[in-house]
């Protein structure tokens, strides 16, 4: 009798990417916020086209404005149903942190299956609360240390030391956005950074893009 029927094949391991975004009441002027919907809508489209039986990709996306909150939970990006953001308020990225924490170590949410996450930090301003520890209790977790992050600056006003922290890597490149329209440009690197993990042979390992024409 035939053993086709034992045969099973394999369920694609999740790739998770947490969006971190700065929605405070600066990124409500110059077209920011619509540009930051429009790149973050863009690239969940590019995500649900990608198909590979190694790795399934999963979107997540925490906002910090006024307060911290988990606006599109990590799921499955072929799933995701986007709304757009809306900027207000002040610039808690400490509290995005611990969120961010929180759900890399929780292994309901972040199965003991998944590949190294993405982490993304986007910001035009400078915190307003105390990032230091949240920030320094995500490096210092198994799941938030091994993470590849990544990380962009809008306008002259971002705190690019603070983005420099979460990088932990003196080699890491601080993108810098001086016009909204630069927002979708770093979200297509990031598009191509993770794709290009899911269709690799060893989704864990670091994509090899180089920076060249990404200056942004």
């Amino acid at each position: 009798m035939s053993r086709l029927k034992d045969f099973t094949v394999p369920s694609a391991r999740p790739l998770p990417v947490i969006v971190l975004a700065d929605i405070s009441g600066s990124m409500g002027v110059d077209g920011k916020i619509q540009a930051l919907n429009h790149a973050v809508r863009e690239m969940l489209e590019a995500f649900q086209e990608e198909a590979d039986l190694r790795a399934e990709i999963h979107v997540s996306v925490i906002t910090f404005g006024g307060q911290a909150r988990t606006h599109l939970p990590l799921g499955p990006a072929r799933n995701a149903q986007w709304s757009d953001l809306g900027a207000a308020g002040g610039t808690p990225m400490g509290a995005a942190f611990e969120l961010a924490r929180q759900a890399v170590e929780d292994r309901n949410v972040v199965s003991s299956r998944s590949y190294r996450p993405t982490v993304v930090l986007v910001s035009d301003g400078q915190p307003t609360d105390a990032w230091q520890p949240p920030l320094a209790a995500f490096l210092a977790s198994e799941r938030g240390g091994k993470a590849f992050r990544m990380a962009l600056a809008i306008g002259s006003d971002a705190d690019h030391e603070v983005l420099k922290a979460f990088l932990a890597d003196p080699a890491g490149r601080v993108y810098r956005a001086d016009e909204a329209k630069q927002i979708r440009t770093f979200f297509q690197l990031v598009t191509m950074s993770v794709s290009s993990r899911s269709r690799s042979a060893n989704p864990n390992s670091a994509p090899a893009l180089a920076d060249d024409g990404w200056d942004l």
